[in-house]
């Protein structure tokens, strides 16, 4: 420092001298880095506004609407190629015809009055430059008409777009206008309007920040339209978004994802894309190449998938669709229960909130035999549809209302004497008719008056005696769940005292809850099948008393074998009215009793033939898919007969040249009535990994079957 207080210019150091040149010092200390290593770089939302803003036009039933590009329905008309450059050498050779009689004076020099008209007189002699430029301006303006009439007639440009530079590259996608901010979803237009800009404000700036998923934007857009509609305050809502921004209005869970996807979904439409409508000419051309996609308002209709073992059914339809409907359920859209057998692929128990493992003593939860009801008839006919849904007629009146009957006789008094339902050994006892259980229920009702109930245990006990009493089926059936697997299972609420059960009842589907129920197919089939129906018993039975029929219901249930039964038809031709949907699959419609295969493919409005399917199989899908008026072409080749001795000649080389005799032929073009898809195209003319999908929606609009490639 100087004494004024200024810096030398020379620096700090005590001696002046400067030092000679030489490298530069190394600091001793490196650089601060500029983040921590391993660190991953900040989020950034650029790849989650790109899918929001992404077009998702109207669409038939199906069609995969992300980013799609809607196709006429008709094909346009595709002339083959040797014609077109047949016709393009032809026109090109009539043009030179055309440009050389006009050169050479043999059409007449009328074509060149108008040059005569525009060059003065004073360009004729001598020649000047401006008369030759002008001159041989005109005779290109003559070539290039004639060139444009024979191009328009030998469709050059077709040519040019079909085999030129166009068909070599492919051209990119124009970039997309970004919309405009009262267009664009990620301002959040709708809360602005309503006057929550604040909370708009919050949600996009988390968009733009890399901290909003697709299953947030779906879950908030749900929560917005509860407001809409009045259920939920303006204000608890707005204060919410302020307080978690994209982490708001959360999953009872709290997951804001499933663990892994496999499938790829669209949460902004609700669908889930399956594979690709084959390019294949029974297929609609709109639909050719398009990407095959369902979603609650086709499983509205629900949906009946059959095919072999190996077809593709668990991997390619239940696996995407199960985690399709986990994802609405995170969203607050939908419940979903998902039953199969232990080990069959629905996914990991992460994904779940509430995994039944039946026969598995490390179940947390445990099924609720008579699906949370405390009403005895309504168990009764839940129960009765269970244990004996398989062996009644289709033609109603048979033994489903006995067994209903006889369960009833029994429940009835026994909550009325304990308070709650019995368990299945208490039950087995009761069906069996063995003295002391029903004496020890007798002195029950009469300590507590129960003069109703008296009666009937008595009609039980009367019916006891007969031959034809159905309550031994009943009780064998029963025996089937009553094995040492399951004696920690099938606790009512109530019934356990222990505390140690979590029994879950479908009751709970008011809520948006992922429940995966494994099923203990290996060394218990008969008891898999008897559980099966009393899911999806139970299932409909619930979802048809639900307040609330905006959250959608749907049970996803892999391999419905001996689960189909005349009940079981009815109560799924309840659903979609109830905002609800059932996804089965069979290995074979022999699995179902013959007279109930065509209501139940009448019934549900989605049905898919997998590849492998037999053809007697085929011939029940044929017959729901009907028939349509086609185009049929036949051709028809007669001999040409020479009766002249230079025809003969002709006829003999010709015939010498090609092998083949003359012949003219005929085509005549009819309109037919034929088969859709027949039983022999599906068995024996579908590729592997492909299915063939007809489809229906809530609104009733339908796609004809279609042959989709379940891999694409």
């Amino acid at each position: 420092m100087d004494g004024d207080g200024t810096q030398d210019a020379r620096g700090t150091h005590a001696n002046p001298v400067p030092r000679p040149a030489g490298p530069p010092e190394v600091p001793s200390v490196p650089p601060r880095p500029a983040g921590a290593p391993g660190m991953p770089p900040p989020p950034d939302g650029s790849a989650f506004l790109t899918w929001l803003r992404t077009p998702r036009p109207e669409a038939l039933p199906g069609v995969w609407r992300f980013g799609h590009r809607p196709r006429p329905e008709e094909e346009p008309e595709r002339i083959p190629g040797r014609q077109l450059f047949s016709g393009a050498l032809i026109a090109f050779l009539v043009g030179w015809l055309i440009w050389s009689l006009l050169w050479n004076g043999y059409l007449g020099g009328w074509w060149l009055l108008p040059l005569y008209a525009m060059i003065p007189d004073a360009w004729v002699e001598p020649h000047s430059f401006a008369a030759v430029v002008v001159v041989y301006a005109y005779y290109v303006l003559i070539a290039g008409l004639i060139m444009v009439g024979v191009g328009r007639l030998g469709r050059w440009g077709e040519i040019w777009r079909r085999y030129g530079p166009p068909a070599w590259r492919r051209t990119p996608r124009a970039a997309e206008r970004p919309p405009a901010p009262e267009d664009d979803p990620a301002t959040w237009p709708a809360l602005r309007a309503a006057g929550a800009g604040d909370a708009a404000d919050r949600l996009a700036a988390d968009a733009r920040a890399g901290l909003m998923r697709d299953v947030d934007h779906a879950r908030i857009t749900r929560a917005w339209q509860g407001v809409r509609s009045g259920r939920h305050p303006l204000a608890t809502f707005t204060g919410t978004v302020l307080s978690h921004g994209a982490a708001a209005c959360p999953h009872p869970s709290g997951a804001r994802d499933l663990p892994a996807r496999q499938a790829r979904h669209d949460l902004a439409t609700g669908q889930v894309r399956l594979g690709t409508t084959a390019d294949d000419a029974r297929n609609p051309y709109a639909y050719r190449g398009t990407g095959l996609a369902l979603g609650p308002e086709l499983l509205g209709t629900s949906l009946v998938a059959v095919g072999p073992a190996g077809s593709g059914k668990t991997g390619s339809v239940v696996r995407p669709l199960a985690e399709s409907l986990c994802l609405h359920a995170l969203a607050g859209r939908a419940a979903v229960v998902v039953v199969g057998a232990a080990g069959a692929g629905a996914g990991p128990a992460d994904a779940y909130d509430v995994v039944v493992r039946i026969g598995n003593p490390e179940s947390v939860y445990d099924l609720d035999l008579y699906g949370g009801t405390t009403d005895p008839d309504e168990a009764a006919a839940v129960l009765a549809e269970a244990l004996a849904g398989d062996l009644t007629d289709p033609h109603p009146g048979n033994d489903s209302r006995r067994a209903t009957t006889v369960l009833a006789q029994l429940l009835g008094p026994f909550r009325a004497v304990h308070g709650r339902f019995p368990s299945v050994p208490e039950l087995r006892g009761l069906l069996d008719g063995s003295p002391g259980p029903l004496a020890e229920l007798r002195r029950g009702l009469t300590e507590t008056g129960q003069a109703s109930l008296l009666r009937e245990l008595d009609a039980r006990e009367r019916q006891l005696a007969h031959p034809g009493d159905i309550g031994g089926v009943l009780a064998d059936r029963v025996a089937l769940l009553d094995r040492p697997a399951f004696a920690t299972f099938f606790k009512s609420s109530g019934s356990d005292t222990s505390g140690q059960s979590r029994p879950f009842s479908l009751k709970a589907l008011d809520h948006p809850v992922r429940v995966r129920i494994d099923l203990p197919a290996r060394g218990h089939a008969d008891a898999s099948r008897v559980l099966a129906r009393l899911v999806l018993a139970q299932f409909t039975a619930s979802v048809t008393e639900r307040e609330d029929r905006s959250l959608f219901a749907c049970l996803v249930l892999d391999d419905a074998t001996g689960v189909v039964t005349p009940e079981a038809v009815r109560g799924i031709q309840r659903l979609r009215s109830a905002n609800a949907g059932a996804v089965l699959t069979l290995r074979t419609l022999d699995d179902v009793a013959r007279p109930l295969r065509g209501p139940l493919l009448g019934t549900v409005g989605c049905r898919m033939a997998l590849a492998g399917l037999t053809p007697w199989d085929g011939q029940d899908f044929a017959e729901v898919w009907g028939k349509e008026w086609t185009e049929a072409r036949d051709v028809t080749d007669r001999q040409i007969i020479a009766e002249s001795p230079a025809g003969k000649a002709w006829h003999a080389v010709r015939r010498a040249i090609t092998g083949k005799a003359p012949t003219a032929r005929a085509v005549t073009v009819r309109q037919v009535e034929r088969e859709r898809w027949s039983a022999s195209e599906l068995a024996h003319a579908m590729p592997a990994g492909h299915a063939v999908l007809s489809l229906t929606d809530v609104r009733g609009e339908h796609a004809p079957p279609l042959l989709v490639d379940l891999r694409g």
